[in-house]
């Protein structure tokens, strides 16, 4: 699965092998060739990735069961749920810009875990967080995102972090996009296509959304 960091260039993968041996002679704990082990490290995290992703779309479809927008955001830490959320307040006749699914979530992590007590944090989204989110989620501490479906209108994650005053200059995070992107895609294309749900109707975001294939 692709990623991007907003920060400085990642490490060079080394690719030799563990000779089986430590120095001095004693047995290595694992003579498994050092690539092979990496290998395995990433198609756990790809594995985790999508069930965490799935997680995330079942909130959607609550939410696009309600007429809001499909949006469902999870947030991971140790292996572990420990908050999620999903975008409120579309469906009504003024919407709001307030409650969208990585707020709710926040807003829910910071009621049950104090910050001592929170492990490293990953947030789960079925669309790309906004501007806003994305900036909240930094800020909270969260160190890897990764999304469904691209946001084509308003999608925050491609800002460059570099440009902009210290406090989020030096935030970390780990972009990872397009898991489980059909999925999220079709839930997407289900809510633009439906009459009744007005919000971005007619919008950039719907258009793109309506002629993907």
């Amino acid at each position: 699965m692709p990623t991007r960091s907003t920060t400085a260039a990642r490490a060079t993968t080394p690719f030799a092998a563990f000779n089986g041996r430590r120095r001095g002679g004693a047995p290595a704990p694992d003579a498994t060739p050092l690539w092979t082990r990496l290998a395995g490290k990433e198609c756990e995290t790809v594995r985790d990735d999508r069930f965490f992703m799935q997680k995330a779309l079942e909130l959607a479809r609550e939410a696009l069961a309600a007429e809001e927008f499909p949006v469902g955001c999870v947030l991971v830490g140790g292996g572990a749920v420990l908050a999620d959320g999903r975008r409120r307040g579309t469906a009504q006749p003024a919407p709001n810009e307030l409650d969208h699914a990585e707020m709710v979530a926040l807003r829910r992590l910071v009621e049950t875990a104090a910050d001592r007590d929170r492990p490293p944090l990953a947030a789960y989204c079925t669309m790309e967080p906004c501007l806003m989110c994305y900036a909240a989620l930094l800020l909270n501490g969260v160190g890897r995102i990764v999304y469904a479906y691209e946001d084509a209108m308003g999608g925050g994650t491609s800002c460059d972090l570099r440009s902009l005053p210290p406090l989020y200059r030096h935030s970390a995070a780990v972009i990872v996009p397009g898991v489980l992107r059909q999925e999220s895609l079709e839930l997407f294309r289900s809510f633009f296509a439906a009459p009744a749900n007005r919000y971005w109707h007619n919008s950039l975001l719907a258009d793109y959304t309506l002629r993907q294939p």
